[in-house]
Protein backbone atom coordinates (compact mmCIF):
# COMPACT_ATOMS: atom_id res chain seq x y z
CA UNK A 1 0.00 0.00 0.00
CA UNK A 2 0.87 3.53 -0.69
CA UNK A 3 2.74 5.82 1.74
CA UNK A 4 1.75 9.73 2.04
CA UNK A 5 4.07 12.12 4.12
CA UNK A 6 3.93 16.04 4.24
CA UNK A 7 6.92 17.24 2.51
CA UNK A 8 8.09 20.38 4.01
CA UNK A 9 10.39 21.32 1.26
CA UNK A 10 7.18 21.23 -1.12
CA UNK A 11 4.75 22.39 1.66
CA UNK A 12 2.55 19.27 0.08
CA UNK A 13 1.51 15.64 0.93
CA UNK A 14 3.60 13.47 -1.25
CA UNK A 15 3.85 10.07 -2.16
CA UNK A 16 6.83 8.57 -0.71
CA UNK A 17 9.33 6.48 -2.92
CA UNK A 18 12.45 5.68 -1.79
CA UNK A 19 15.82 5.52 -3.01
CA UNK A 20 16.52 2.07 -2.91
CA UNK A 21 13.32 0.49 -3.39
CA UNK A 22 12.60 -1.53 0.21
CA UNK A 23 14.62 0.47 2.24
CA UNK A 24 14.76 3.87 4.72
CA UNK A 25 17.47 5.91 4.89
CA UNK A 26 16.08 8.30 7.97
CA UNK A 27 18.12 11.32 9.81
CA UNK A 28 16.52 12.63 13.37
CA UNK A 29 18.14 15.76 14.78
CA UNK A 30 18.91 14.51 18.20
CA UNK A 31 19.34 16.49 21.87
CA UNK A 32 21.90 18.75 23.07
CA UNK A 33 22.78 17.01 26.01
CA UNK A 34 23.41 20.01 28.31
CA UNK A 35 20.25 19.12 30.74
CA UNK A 36 16.94 16.79 30.75
CA UNK A 37 14.72 16.87 27.68
CA UNK A 38 11.24 18.10 28.05
CA UNK A 39 8.10 17.33 26.41
CA UNK A 40 8.33 19.46 23.51
CA UNK A 41 11.63 17.54 22.63
CA UNK A 42 9.45 14.27 22.87
CA UNK A 43 6.76 14.96 21.00
CA UNK A 44 9.37 14.94 18.22
CA UNK A 45 11.46 12.18 19.25
CA UNK A 46 7.80 10.08 19.24
CA UNK A 47 7.50 11.27 15.82
CA UNK A 48 10.55 9.98 14.73
CA UNK A 49 9.86 6.35 16.25
CA UNK A 50 6.46 6.44 15.05
CA UNK A 51 8.17 6.75 11.32
CA UNK A 52 10.08 3.70 12.00
CA UNK A 53 7.71 1.88 12.98
CA UNK A 54 5.42 2.96 10.26
CA UNK A 55 7.83 2.15 7.91
CA UNK A 56 8.66 -1.06 9.12
CA UNK A 57 5.11 -2.11 9.14
CA UNK A 58 4.89 -1.73 5.38
CA UNK A 59 8.06 -4.15 5.69
CA UNK A 60 10.51 -1.74 4.93
CA UNK A 61 13.49 -1.72 6.02
CA UNK A 62 14.70 1.26 7.79
CA UNK A 63 18.51 2.52 9.00
CA UNK A 64 17.68 5.45 11.26
CA UNK A 65 20.35 7.56 12.90
CA UNK A 66 20.34 10.04 15.40
CA UNK A 67 22.93 12.53 16.40
CA UNK A 68 24.19 13.74 20.00
CA UNK A 69 25.13 17.30 20.39
CA UNK A 70 27.50 16.92 22.87
CA UNK A 71 29.71 19.87 21.72
CA UNK A 72 27.88 24.07 21.28
CA UNK A 73 27.50 26.73 23.12
CA UNK A 74 25.22 25.17 25.16
CA UNK A 75 27.50 21.78 26.45
CA UNK A 76 30.06 24.37 27.16
CA UNK A 77 28.47 26.76 29.09
CA UNK A 78 26.71 23.53 31.12
CA UNK A 79 30.48 22.01 31.77
CA UNK A 80 31.49 25.36 33.22
CA UNK A 81 28.83 26.16 35.69
CA UNK A 82 29.36 22.65 36.94
CA UNK A 83 33.01 22.76 36.93
CA UNK A 84 33.45 19.56 35.37
CA UNK A 85 34.97 18.69 31.35
CA UNK A 86 32.70 18.85 28.66
CA UNK A 87 32.39 14.85 28.38
CA UNK A 88 31.53 14.31 32.11
CA UNK A 89 28.24 16.99 31.70
CA UNK A 90 27.17 15.49 28.30
CA UNK A 91 27.85 11.71 29.06
CA UNK A 92 25.76 12.30 32.04
CA UNK A 93 22.74 14.04 30.04
CA UNK A 94 23.02 11.23 27.56
CA UNK A 95 22.65 8.46 29.58
CA UNK A 96 19.69 10.39 31.06
CA UNK A 97 18.17 11.14 27.61
CA UNK A 98 18.60 7.35 26.67
CA UNK A 99 16.94 6.58 29.70
CA UNK A 100 14.12 8.30 28.58
CA UNK A 101 13.99 7.15 25.29
CA UNK A 102 13.40 3.72 27.18
CA UNK A 103 10.55 5.19 29.20
CA UNK A 104 9.05 6.03 26.11
CA UNK A 105 9.22 2.64 24.54
CA UNK A 106 11.08 4.68 21.85
CA UNK A 107 13.03 2.46 19.54
CA UNK A 108 16.66 3.01 19.71
CA UNK A 109 17.97 4.38 16.69
CA UNK A 110 20.49 2.10 14.59
CA UNK A 111 23.49 4.94 14.87
CA UNK A 112 24.03 7.64 17.37
CA UNK A 113 27.06 9.87 16.46
CA UNK A 114 28.06 11.89 18.50
CA UNK A 115 29.33 15.58 17.26
CA UNK A 116 33.31 15.27 18.63
CA UNK A 117 33.46 12.25 17.47
CA UNK A 118 32.95 13.86 13.58
CA UNK A 119 35.19 16.73 13.61
CA UNK A 120 37.55 15.40 10.97
CA UNK A 121 34.28 15.14 9.13
CA UNK A 122 33.72 18.52 9.99
CA UNK A 123 36.85 20.10 9.02
CA UNK A 124 37.04 18.36 5.60
CA UNK A 125 33.52 19.56 4.48
CA UNK A 126 34.76 23.25 5.40
CA UNK A 127 37.80 22.85 3.22
CA UNK A 128 35.71 22.03 0.67
CA UNK A 129 33.46 25.07 0.96
CA UNK A 130 36.43 27.56 1.75
CA UNK A 131 38.42 26.09 -1.83
CA UNK A 132 34.88 25.99 -3.91
CA UNK A 133 34.80 30.64 -2.50
CA UNK A 134 31.57 29.39 -1.06
CA UNK A 135 33.09 30.12 2.25
CA UNK A 136 34.90 33.13 3.96
CA UNK A 137 37.55 33.34 7.12
CA UNK A 138 36.01 36.29 9.05
CA UNK A 139 37.28 37.81 12.23
CA UNK A 140 35.98 35.11 14.75
CA UNK A 141 35.28 32.14 12.29
CA UNK A 142 34.20 30.59 9.29
CA UNK A 143 31.44 31.67 7.36
CA UNK A 144 29.06 30.20 4.50
CA UNK A 145 28.16 32.94 2.12
CA UNK A 146 24.48 32.43 1.47
CA UNK A 147 25.28 34.30 -1.35
CA UNK A 148 26.64 31.76 -3.22
CA UNK A 149 24.05 29.17 -2.55
CA UNK A 150 21.50 28.00 -4.95
CA UNK A 151 17.85 28.43 -3.89
CA UNK A 152 18.99 29.43 -0.14
CA UNK A 153 16.42 29.71 2.26
CA UNK A 154 13.94 27.31 0.07
CA UNK A 155 12.41 25.08 2.66
CA UNK A 156 11.66 27.74 4.99
CA UNK A 157 10.41 29.96 1.90
CA UNK A 158 12.84 32.60 2.69
CA UNK A 159 12.28 36.38 1.26
CA UNK A 160 16.10 37.16 0.77
CA UNK A 161 14.91 40.75 -0.75
CA UNK A 162 13.75 41.90 2.81
CA UNK A 163 16.45 43.25 4.81
CA UNK A 164 17.65 41.98 7.84
CA UNK A 165 17.76 43.70 11.32
CA UNK A 166 20.50 42.31 12.81
CA UNK A 167 22.79 43.05 16.05
CA UNK A 168 26.53 42.45 14.57
CA UNK A 169 28.62 41.87 17.71
CA UNK A 170 32.00 43.47 17.39
CA UNK A 171 34.51 40.98 16.37
CA UNK A 172 32.52 39.53 13.25
CA UNK A 173 32.96 43.31 11.77
CA UNK A 174 33.90 41.51 8.44
CA UNK A 175 31.04 39.25 8.30
CA UNK A 176 30.03 39.71 4.84
CA UNK A 177 26.03 39.17 5.19
CA UNK A 178 23.90 39.38 8.50
CA UNK A 179 22.57 36.33 7.31
CA UNK A 180 26.09 34.30 6.07
CA UNK A 181 26.16 31.53 8.91
CA UNK A 182 29.08 30.47 11.33
CA UNK A 183 30.57 26.81 10.25
CA UNK A 184 33.69 27.41 12.25
CA UNK A 185 34.31 29.52 15.40
CA UNK A 186 37.98 30.23 16.41
CA UNK A 187 38.80 29.85 19.70
CA UNK A 188 38.32 32.00 22.61
CA UNK A 189 38.74 32.09 26.43
CA UNK A 190 35.25 31.30 26.90
CA UNK A 191 35.43 28.11 25.22
CA UNK A 192 37.50 27.07 28.25
CA UNK A 193 39.81 23.53 27.12
CA UNK A 194 37.17 22.64 24.47
CA UNK A 195 39.07 23.61 20.96
CA UNK A 196 40.48 21.67 18.04
CA UNK A 197 43.08 22.31 15.57
CA UNK A 198 41.96 22.65 12.06
CA UNK A 199 44.04 24.44 8.88
CA UNK A 200 41.77 27.28 9.18
CA UNK A 201 42.52 27.75 12.70
CA UNK A 202 41.95 26.23 16.05
CA UNK A 203 38.03 26.31 17.26
CA UNK A 204 35.28 24.60 16.98
CA UNK A 205 32.64 23.82 14.82
CA UNK A 206 29.24 25.36 14.20
CA UNK A 207 26.04 23.57 15.05
CA UNK A 208 24.44 23.01 11.63
CA UNK A 209 28.04 21.84 9.94
CA UNK A 210 27.79 19.20 12.56
CA UNK A 211 24.38 17.56 11.25
CA UNK A 212 25.96 17.84 8.06
CA UNK A 213 28.75 16.05 8.57
CA UNK A 214 26.99 12.77 10.77
CA UNK A 215 24.46 12.81 8.11
CA UNK A 216 26.05 12.40 4.92
CA UNK A 217 28.70 10.39 6.89
CA UNK A 218 26.63 7.89 8.39
CA UNK A 219 23.84 8.01 5.13
CA UNK A 220 25.33 9.28 2.51
CA UNK A 221 25.26 12.44 0.43
CA UNK A 222 21.12 11.97 -0.56
CA UNK A 223 19.02 10.29 1.89
CA UNK A 224 15.28 9.88 2.08
CA UNK A 225 14.19 11.27 5.06
CA UNK A 226 15.23 13.92 7.72
CA UNK A 227 13.08 15.05 10.47
CA UNK A 228 13.11 17.89 13.22
CA UNK A 229 10.70 20.51 15.10
CA UNK A 230 8.97 22.74 13.05
CA UNK A 231 11.90 25.33 15.29
CA UNK A 232 14.56 23.70 13.08
CA UNK A 233 13.47 24.60 9.35
CA UNK A 234 15.25 27.84 9.58
CA UNK A 235 18.31 28.24 10.40
CA UNK A 236 19.26 24.97 11.27
CA UNK A 237 18.03 22.78 8.84
CA UNK A 238 17.95 25.22 6.08
CA UNK A 239 21.62 25.70 6.60
CA UNK A 240 21.92 22.60 6.73
CA UNK A 241 20.76 22.56 2.81
CA UNK A 242 22.91 24.78 1.86
CA UNK A 243 26.46 23.63 2.65
CA UNK A 244 25.65 19.65 2.15
CA UNK A 245 24.33 20.54 -1.31
CA UNK A 246 27.15 22.80 -1.58
CA UNK A 247 29.92 20.50 -0.82
CA UNK A 248 27.99 17.47 -2.85
CA UNK A 249 26.32 18.75 -5.90
CA UNK A 250 23.52 16.81 -5.03
CA UNK A 251 19.96 17.00 -3.35
CA UNK A 252 20.56 16.40 0.47
CA UNK A 253 17.15 15.29 1.45
CA UNK A 254 14.19 14.36 -0.87
CA UNK A 255 11.75 14.33 2.25
CA UNK A 256 11.49 17.00 5.12
CA UNK A 257 9.37 15.96 8.44
CA UNK A 258 8.58 18.14 10.83
CA UNK A 259 6.86 18.05 13.91
CA UNK A 260 4.27 20.72 15.58
CA UNK A 261 4.87 22.71 18.69
CA UNK A 262 3.56 21.66 22.27
CA UNK A 263 1.97 24.77 24.46
CA UNK A 264 1.32 23.76 28.34
CA UNK A 265 -2.51 25.23 29.42
CA UNK A 266 -2.42 27.47 26.13
CA UNK A 267 0.76 28.82 26.93
CA UNK A 268 4.26 28.65 25.50
CA UNK A 269 6.66 26.82 27.54
CA UNK A 270 8.79 29.02 28.98
CA UNK A 271 11.34 29.00 31.93
CA UNK A 272 9.85 31.84 33.72
CA UNK A 273 6.07 30.32 33.58
CA UNK A 274 7.50 27.16 35.19
CA UNK A 275 5.10 25.14 32.60
CA UNK A 276 8.92 22.72 31.28
CA UNK A 277 8.01 19.54 32.27
CA UNK A 278 10.29 16.01 32.14
CA UNK A 279 9.17 12.33 32.14
CA UNK A 280 10.34 13.03 36.15
CA UNK A 281 7.45 15.15 36.15
CA UNK A 282 4.84 12.44 35.39
CA UNK A 283 6.72 10.16 37.51
CA UNK A 284 6.39 12.06 40.44
CA UNK A 285 2.55 12.50 39.85
CA UNK A 286 2.19 8.90 39.32
CA UNK A 287 1.51 9.36 35.75
CA UNK A 288 3.29 6.66 33.43
CA UNK A 289 5.39 8.40 30.65
CA UNK A 290 3.48 5.85 27.88
CA UNK A 291 0.58 8.14 28.64
CA UNK A 292 2.03 10.97 27.60
CA UNK A 293 2.89 9.09 24.40
CA UNK A 294 -0.95 7.98 24.05
CA UNK A 295 -2.04 11.66 24.40
CA UNK A 296 0.51 12.47 21.49
CA UNK A 297 -1.14 9.80 19.45
CA UNK A 298 -4.27 11.64 19.70
CA UNK A 299 -3.39 14.63 17.61
CA UNK A 300 -1.93 14.73 14.03
CA UNK A 301 1.86 15.16 14.17
CA UNK A 302 1.63 18.24 12.38
CA UNK A 303 -0.91 20.22 14.32
CA UNK A 304 -0.19 22.59 17.39
CA UNK A 305 -0.79 20.49 20.64
CA UNK A 306 -1.76 22.00 23.96
CA UNK A 307 -0.54 19.98 27.05
CA UNK A 308 -2.42 19.55 30.30
CA UNK A 309 -2.43 17.45 33.35
CA UNK A 310 -6.09 16.23 32.93
CA UNK A 311 -5.66 15.54 29.28
CA UNK A 312 -2.74 13.44 30.13
CA UNK A 313 -4.09 11.76 33.24
CA UNK A 314 -7.79 10.87 31.03
CA UNK A 315 -4.67 9.26 28.29
CA UNK A 316 -3.43 7.43 31.03
CA UNK A 317 -6.96 5.95 32.23
CA UNK A 318 -7.52 5.19 28.47
CA UNK A 319 -4.09 3.41 28.48
CA UNK A 320 -5.13 1.07 30.95
CA UNK A 321 -8.26 0.10 29.72
CA UNK A 322 -6.59 -0.72 26.76
CA UNK A 323 -4.32 -3.00 28.19
CA UNK A 324 -7.18 -4.51 30.32
CA UNK A 325 -8.52 -5.37 27.48
CA UNK A 326 -6.00 -7.12 26.42
CA UNK A 327 -5.08 -9.00 29.18
CA UNK A 328 -8.76 -10.38 29.96
CA UNK A 329 -8.18 -13.13 27.89
CA UNK A 330 -5.23 -15.53 27.43
CA UNK A 331 -3.35 -14.39 24.51
CA UNK A 332 -2.46 -17.64 22.27
CA UNK A 333 0.17 -15.95 19.47
CA UNK A 334 -0.83 -19.45 16.91
CA UNK A 335 -3.28 -17.03 16.12
CA UNK A 336 -1.60 -13.74 14.86
CA UNK A 337 -2.42 -14.25 10.82
CA UNK A 338 -5.70 -16.24 11.36
CA UNK A 339 -8.14 -13.16 11.43
CA UNK A 340 -11.71 -13.25 10.41
CA UNK A 341 -12.35 -11.04 7.07
CA UNK A 342 -14.15 -8.26 9.48
CA UNK A 343 -10.88 -8.20 11.25
CA UNK A 344 -8.86 -8.05 8.28
CA UNK A 345 -10.80 -5.21 7.39
CA UNK A 346 -10.12 -3.46 10.44
CA UNK A 347 -6.21 -4.10 10.03
CA UNK A 348 -6.71 -2.71 5.82
CA UNK A 349 -8.21 0.94 7.47
CA UNK A 350 -5.65 0.67 9.97
CA UNK A 351 -2.60 0.24 7.22
CA UNK A 352 -4.71 3.58 5.48
CA UNK A 353 -4.93 5.90 8.21
CA UNK A 354 -1.07 5.34 9.51
CA UNK A 355 0.40 5.22 5.61
CA UNK A 356 -1.93 8.70 4.74
CA UNK A 357 0.70 10.80 6.40
CA UNK A 358 1.02 9.25 9.96
CA UNK A 359 -2.72 10.10 10.82
CA UNK A 360 -2.61 8.05 14.44
CA UNK A 361 -6.31 9.96 15.67
CA UNK A 362 -7.55 8.11 13.36
CA UNK A 363 -5.78 4.90 13.67
CA UNK A 364 -6.54 5.20 17.66
CA UNK A 365 -9.78 6.05 16.94
CA UNK A 366 -10.19 2.65 15.09
CA UNK A 367 -8.76 0.73 17.67
CA UNK A 368 -12.21 1.88 20.06
CA UNK A 369 -14.25 0.84 17.36
CA UNK A 370 -12.39 -3.10 17.57
CA UNK A 371 -12.83 -2.75 21.65
CA UNK A 372 -16.52 -2.08 21.34
CA UNK A 373 -17.14 -4.55 17.97
CA UNK A 374 -19.24 -7.49 19.64
CA UNK A 375 -19.31 -9.09 16.49
CA UNK A 376 -15.65 -10.36 16.64
CA UNK A 377 -14.02 -12.78 19.08
CA UNK A 378 -11.78 -11.38 22.24
CA UNK A 379 -9.16 -12.96 20.43
CA UNK A 380 -9.34 -11.30 17.42
CA UNK A 381 -9.38 -7.74 19.24
CA UNK A 382 -6.46 -8.95 21.20
CA UNK A 383 -4.39 -9.89 17.85
CA UNK A 384 -5.89 -6.63 16.23
CA UNK A 385 -4.92 -4.11 19.00
CA UNK A 386 -1.06 -6.00 19.45
CA UNK A 387 -0.68 -5.72 16.00
CA UNK A 388 -1.36 -2.05 15.55
CA UNK A 389 0.77 -1.43 18.49
CA UNK A 390 3.80 -2.46 16.36
CA UNK A 391 2.91 1.47 15.07
CA UNK A 392 1.95 3.06 18.46
CA UNK A 393 4.79 1.49 20.64
CA UNK A 394 2.05 1.72 23.75
CA UNK A 395 3.35 -1.54 24.81
CA UNK A 396 -0.31 -2.81 25.24
CA UNK A 397 0.91 -6.09 26.38
CA UNK A 398 2.09 -4.56 29.45
CA UNK A 399 0.63 -5.32 32.46
CA UNK A 400 -0.94 -2.85 34.57
CA UNK A 401 0.03 -2.67 38.61
CA UNK A 402 -3.17 -2.95 40.16
CA UNK A 403 -3.22 -1.13 43.91
CA UNK A 404 -6.10 -3.35 45.67
CA UNK A 405 -7.07 -2.00 49.10
CA UNK A 406 -7.55 -4.22 51.76
CA UNK A 407 -11.08 -4.26 52.65
CA UNK A 408 -11.33 -5.83 48.59
CA UNK A 409 -8.38 -7.51 48.39
CA UNK A 410 -10.41 -9.33 51.55
CA UNK A 411 -13.14 -9.86 49.86
CA UNK A 412 -11.34 -11.36 46.68
CA UNK A 413 -9.36 -14.11 49.48
CA UNK A 414 -13.22 -14.33 50.74
CA UNK A 415 -14.81 -15.04 47.44
CA UNK A 416 -11.73 -17.49 46.53
CA UNK A 417 -12.70 -19.77 49.59
CA UNK A 418 -16.87 -19.65 49.08
CA UNK A 419 -15.52 -20.93 45.06
CA UNK A 420 -13.15 -23.25 46.28
CA UNK A 421 -16.46 -24.51 48.80
CA UNK A 422 -18.84 -24.51 45.92
CA UNK A 423 -20.72 -22.15 47.56
CA UNK A 424 -21.61 -20.22 44.14
CA UNK A 425 -24.45 -18.09 45.34
CA UNK A 426 -22.14 -16.40 48.20
CA UNK A 427 -19.59 -16.44 45.59
CA UNK A 428 -21.65 -14.02 43.59
CA UNK A 429 -22.74 -11.80 46.21
CA UNK A 430 -19.31 -11.16 47.20
CA UNK A 431 -18.55 -10.30 43.31
CA UNK A 432 -21.17 -7.57 43.67
CA UNK A 433 -19.55 -6.01 46.51
CA UNK A 434 -16.34 -6.38 45.16
CA UNK A 435 -17.50 -4.43 41.79
CA UNK A 436 -19.66 -1.69 44.11
CA UNK A 437 -16.10 -1.34 45.21
CA UNK A 438 -14.42 -0.58 41.78
CA UNK A 439 -12.97 -3.70 40.66
CA UNK A 440 -13.73 -6.75 39.03
CA UNK A 441 -12.57 -10.30 38.97
CA UNK A 442 -11.96 -12.99 36.16
CA UNK A 443 -11.79 -16.32 37.21
CA UNK A 444 -8.73 -18.34 34.90
CA UNK A 445 -7.48 -21.32 34.29
CA UNK A 446 -4.42 -19.26 36.35
CA UNK A 447 -6.51 -18.58 39.09
CA UNK A 448 -8.24 -14.88 40.25
CA UNK A 449 -7.45 -11.79 37.86
CA UNK A 450 -8.64 -8.58 39.52
CA UNK A 451 -9.01 -5.19 37.10
CA UNK A 452 -10.38 -1.86 37.82
CA UNK A 453 -13.90 -2.20 36.71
Amino acid sequence: MEIYLHNTLTGKKELFQPIVPGHVSMYNCGPTVYGPAHIGNFRTFILNDLLRRMCEYNTLEVTQVMNITDVDDKTIRKSQEERVSLSTVTQKYEKMFLHDLQLLNIKLPHKTPRATGAVTEMITMIETLLDQGVAYTAGDGVYFNIAKSKDYGALARLDLTQSVQERIPHDEYDKENPRDFALWKFYTEDDGDVSYDAPFGKGRPGWHIECSAMCVSALGETIDIHTGGSDLVFPHHTNEIAQSEAVTGKQFVHYWVHGGFITVDGKKMSKSLGNIFTLEDFIAKGIDPLAYRYFVLTAHYTTLLNFTWDAVSGSQTALRRLREVVSKTVFDTTVMSEIDSRSQEYKKRFLEYINDDLDTPKALALVWEVVKDSEISDTDKQTLILDFDRVFGLQLDKKEIVEIPEEVQSLITARDIARAEKDFTHSDDLRGEIEHHGFEVMDTPEGTKVFRA
